[in-house]
């Protein structure tokens, strides 16, 4: 392999040698399906559950406590017992087979059927009886459904992405290499964004077709469209794993996918091993800090978006319009900034560019949202929005930029910091973080938007009060960043910008 340092334009914009070639571009291609597929059912699943009878942005909150976090833990649960049986590659393949055969199950036995399957009148009844701060908990009870959907399209990201992925390519990564690699993988994945949204927009425009046996209107026949899809994307991405895995990878980066005999997991000792370290609590911290922020947000963005997208095509198209925004201003990033940052720079300021972005994006949201029929409304007015457009346009801005920080900067900064771990910690460490961490901070903000809606019945009215937990929560993410930047410096032995050589590596 090439010992030379890069320079002029391959340093900034390619970093990698040619013999390493073989083996990143497999890792990239498994990365854009994956975050493709991840995409892809971002924009059905709220399009489905939000514009489903009955249903709306209030049935957020209560899917993401009472079905996300239960699923998350169960799938946690299902992961620990798997990896104490069987390596790391193995792993891999059945719980992917999990979520393709439950998206197969959907589209040719739960959604032809859903009418039949769906409780509409006890659902009915339960309205009648309980105060109406509940009509999202019984409209998920109600399109049950659609509800698994949202899990499971939820959790592709926690279990595929997050635990499967980006801990096989830790255990067979070291730091020098994830400087160069992981922010072109980010590049990979963004532009699987870009695809993903497009691809959304597109199949929202498909007119109904009476030949296709399949359905009775559009929106029903790109159900079957989106699942093939997911289905296909999946199976290849099994492909390029098998083959990477038998061709590409050297002998020790195989035998560090291999679960060592001692490493016994369950997820109370996850828990308990994530409990004693104050690294993996400060990694803990920042993602449980991001998902909390971006849900506290999300909520009351989507709001808006259904009260003027109400139909489910529509709102796929707006979701898909959104997503592609996020996968440019991403590919940007990874591009022109994240690669370069994290390698010119210290872990700490790479770590703390997603953090700043949400709090200045989130609190100039929520402010407009708040006083919008005051002051701030007459800004809607000079730009040619109505307040409620310029609130939408505001809120898509944040997630956008949220967003794209979070596929670039932070799950960079994020998996670098797992790199100089024991093979105990990352396993441990990634199972409770990725696998249940994520789900919890997810919760959390959907456990302060159920209690201000059980209060004040409505999202807009307890905006107010979600924009000061907002802020008390990213001001423990930012102090979470410093603490675990200070703890990384001393485990790697680097202090300030320069990169770390594989010379210096213990």
């Amino acid at each position: 392999m090439e010992t030379t340092e890069f320079t002029g334009w391959r340093a900034f914009f390619w970093p990698i040698h040619r013999a390493e070639w073989k083996k990143f571009f497999p890792m990239i291609g498994i990365l854009f399906l994956i975050v493709f597929n991840y995409n892809f059912l971002r924009t059905f699943k709220d399009s489905m559950l939000v514009t489903a009878p009955h249903s709306g942005a209030e049935a957020l909150p209560f899917i993401k406590v009472w079905a996300i976090l239960p699923g998350a833990l169960l799938l946690t649960f299902l992961f620990t017992r798997l990896a104490n049986k069987f390596p790391r590659e193995k792993v891999f393949y059945i719980m992917m087979s999990v979520f393709l055969v439950f998206f197969f199950l959907f589209t040719f036995v739960l959604y032809p059927f859903r009418e039949s399957l769906h409780p509409n009148g006890l659902a009915d009844q339960l309205q009648s009886l309980l105060p109406s701060g509940f009509k999202g908990l019984i409209a998920i009870f109600r399109n049950w459904t659609f509800t698994l959907f949202y899990v499971m399209s939820e959790l592709w990201s926690t279990a595929i992405m997050s635990v499967l992925f980006w801990g096989f390519m830790n255990d067979v990564t070291k730091i020098h290499e994830a400087k160069r690699y992981y922010g072109l993988l980010m590049i990979g994945a963004n532009i699987s964004s870009i695809a993903a949204g497009s691809a959304a927009v597109w199949m929202s425009g498909f007119a109904y077709n009476a030949l296709i046996p399949y359905g009775s209107t559009k929106w029903e026949q790109s159900i079957l469209f989106l699942n093939c899809t997911v289905i296909g994307c999946g199976l290849l991405a099994i492909w390029l794993f098998r083959w990477l895995n038998a061709h590409m990878l050297k002998t020790e980066d195989r035998q560090a996918m291999i679960k060592p005999e001692k490493v016994k997991m369950s997820m109370r000792a996850n828990f308990a091993y994530l409990a004693k370290s104050k690294y993996l609590i400060c990694i803990a911290a920042l993602v449980i800090g991001y998902n909390i922020a971006i849900n506290l947000v999300e909520v009351v963005w989507k709001n808006q978006i259904h009260s003027l997208y109400s139909d489910p095509s529509d709102f796929q198209a707006y979701m898909g319009r959104v997503t592609t925004a996020i996968g440019i201003v991403a590919t940007f990033f990874s591009m022109f900034l994240t690669s370069n940052v994290i390698r010119r720079f210290s872990w700490t300021t790479a770590a703390m560019i997603p953090a700043v972005v949400m709090l200045v994006t989130g609190l100039g949201f929520f402010a407009f949202v708040m006083f919008q029929n005051s002051g701030l409304g007459g800004l809607a007015l000079l730009a040619g929005f109505s307040p409620v457009a310029f609130g939408l346009f505001l809120g898509a801005f944040q997630n956008t930029a949220a967003h794209a920080c979070k596929y670039t900067f932070f799950d960079a900064t994020k998996e670098i910091a797992f790199i100089p771990l024991s093979s105990e910690s990352k396993l441990k460490g990634k199972a409770a973080i990725d696998g249940v961490g994520s789900r919890l901070g997810k919760s959390g903000g959907s456990v302060i938007h159920q209690g201000f809606l059980l209060l004040f019945t409505t999202v807009s009215s307890s905006t107010p009060y979600v924009a000061i937990i907002f802020t008390a929560v990213l001001i423990v993410w930012i102090l979470s960043v410093v603490s675990l930047g200070k703890q990384f410096d001393a485990l790697t032995g680097t202090k300030g910008s320069p990169e770390t050589s594989p010379s210096q590596e213990a």
